[in-house]
């Protein structure tokens, strides 16, 4: 079972880092170990001051090894491990290894402004495969900044974690992610249950400490070790929640923030699934508009077929078969960019014509599937962090009574919307922290919120929300009137120049700023 990728931003990088498969990255530690954690708050609400042996880190750059991104084996690219404590409240306790990447900027030590912090969304995605391939849209920035991303806590080559193996994740593809009886949903949830033993057998103590506050924390203590007096970060997708958690734990060393592709922070698991799922139909019915389909007529012919999926699943060029759920994965997959529509095109009339190999094949790029049958870990960390921030837990019952309102929303993807509110995270080993992030930050400096008004995972509303609740003089709004997830390195000059005048010089633009 697969979240439409929740809130991330590495779909719509996928032709930047195609052929870059994840790490899965399942080093050990001191401080984590097998036992398996109980129903706990992290403790990442209560940091105490970290000692000098974290503080006063020195990585040890060197050639970038054993990592998934070919890229970052060129020159100028380094790599290196930061310590941090498992637990925040304990920090002179058990540490995990950070997986770092950075290049320096290339203007000089004369024009150098500092580190510049990525975090390309998810969450679950890996900064250290992803930020070699991003350069190219960056370039203007990498004259004066090192470029630096990292694979947060419980990702990749941080600790990450995986829940199962290949073959069980295939396996786990023919159940129905809308059942439609009793067996199907009884199949369904204990899907999910089974899922979440496997991550707690495989994460052990670290399940309770991959919050997005833990990782705000380590943020800190990153600009600290990289010697940089404030922050200047770059959020993409999920990366703008961080983003926002990180201003009001650390006001006072807030920089240069860009938030791009925004996650609404004042939406709980319920309000962001509504969003996601308005903002799929939306993009959806751009999609049909652009082919001169009437989007209601459309819409129903994609339900159709859906439909006929779902009652009998289609036969694809490699033998296995194409369920209902894949189906609508992969027609989910080009939504993030506008320059996927031609193939949603394509395989919609090859769907039609009775052969899923091309919609299965969109639907293999986005579970992270390779052609040998190897499965990513990024929806494992994802999960493993969302449901660890994520407090609301709707039960089948309440999810039940709230289908006809996603249905409402969205013919094609409310059912399979509504019932993710609730098998997500159901029978997690560990309760959630919060209902919604808490991202005020009085005294922060300016931070840049960019929306996108096609925007399909995170809908355009999200960028005013967050700008709102960052707070009056914090949150500067940025709008730009395009299609796809993220408006930064999309084609707008007047995106990308107003951001690189933010973050070279400093030129906070008019809050309600419009770019067409």
């Amino acid at each position: 079972m697969t979240r439409f990728a929740r809130w991330t931003a590495l779909v719509a990088t996928a032709l930047l880092v195609a052929g870059c498969g994840g790490s899965s990255g399942n080093g050990k530690d001191e401080g984590k170990d097998s036992d398996t954690p109980s129903a706990t708050t992290s403790s990442s609400a209560a940091a105490s001051a970290l000692p000098a042996s974290l503080t006063s880190q020195k990585p040890d750059w060197g050639r970038c090894k054993g990592t998934s991104s070919a890229a970052a084996q060129g020159d100028g690219w380094q790599c290196a491990t930061l310590k941090v404590p498992l637990d925040y409240a304990k920090p002179d306790g058990g540490t995990i290894g950070l997986a770092l990447i950075r290049s320096k900027a290339t203007g000089g030590q004369g024009k150098r402004l500092g580190s510049l912090l990525f975090n390309f969304g998810g969450p679950g995605g890996s900064g250290v495969s992803t930020m070699p391939y991003y350069e190219s849209l960056v370039g203007p920035l990498h004259e004066r900044y090192d470029l630096v991303s990292w694979d947060p806590r419980g990702v990749a080559a941080s600790e990450g974690v995986r829940c199962r193996g290949d073959k069980a994740i295939q396996a786990a593809e023919s159940v129905d992610a809308t059942p439609d009886d009793a067996a199907e949903e009884s199949a369904y949830f204990k899907d999910a249950t089974d899922f979440g033993k496997g991550c707690a057998k495989a994460a052990g103590k670290l399940m309770s400490h991959v919050s997005t506050t833990d990782t705000a924390r380590d943020m800190d203590l990153m600009r600290q070790v990289l010697g940089d007096s404030r922050m200047h970060y770059f959020g993409i997708s999920y990366g703008t929640e961080l983003g926002g958690v990180y201003a009001h734990l650390f006001p006072k060393n807030v920089g240069r923030l860009v938030l791009d592709a925004v996650v609404d922070p004042s939406a709980d698991t319920v309000g962001h699934a509504k969003n996601q799922t308005l903002g799929f139909q939306r993009a959806l019915d751009d999609y049909l508009k652009s082919t001169g389909q009437d989007p209601a007529q459309g819409s129903a012919k994609i339900v159709d077929l859906l439909d006929r999926i779902d009652a009998k699943p289609l036969p694809t060029g490699g033998g296995r078969k194409l369920t209902q759920t894949l189906a609508l994965t992969g027609i989910v997959q080009p939504l993030y960019s506008k320059a996927g529509w031609p193939r949603l095109t394509a395989a919609l009339q090859s769907a039609e014509d009775g052969d899923g190999t091309d919609l299965l094949a969109l639907a293999d790029g986005y579970n992270d599937r390779d052609s040998s049958g190897h499965y990513g870990t990024t929806t494992h960390s994802q999960r493993l962090i969302s449901c660890l921030d994520d407090k609301q837990r709707p039960t089948p019952g309440e999810t039940r009574k709230l289908l006809p309102e996603f249905e409402k929303i969205s013919p094609v993807f409310g059912d399979f919307m509504g019932w993710d509110t609730a098998g997500w995270c159901h029978d997690w080993p560990v309760g959630g922290q919060y209902d919604t992030p808490e991202v005020s930050a009085p005294g922060a400096a300016p931070v840049l919120v960019v929306g996108n008004t096609g925007d399909p995972a995170t809908p355009y509303e999200g960028a005013r929300r967050m700008a709102d609740e960052l707070g009056r003089g914090v949150g500067v709004e940025l709008t730009w009137k395009g299609e796809g997830h993220g408006a930064y390195g999309s084609g707008s000059e007047c995106v990308d120049s107003t951001v690189n005048g933010y973050l070279l010089n400093g030129t906070v633009p008019k809050d309600g700023k419009v770019c067409s």
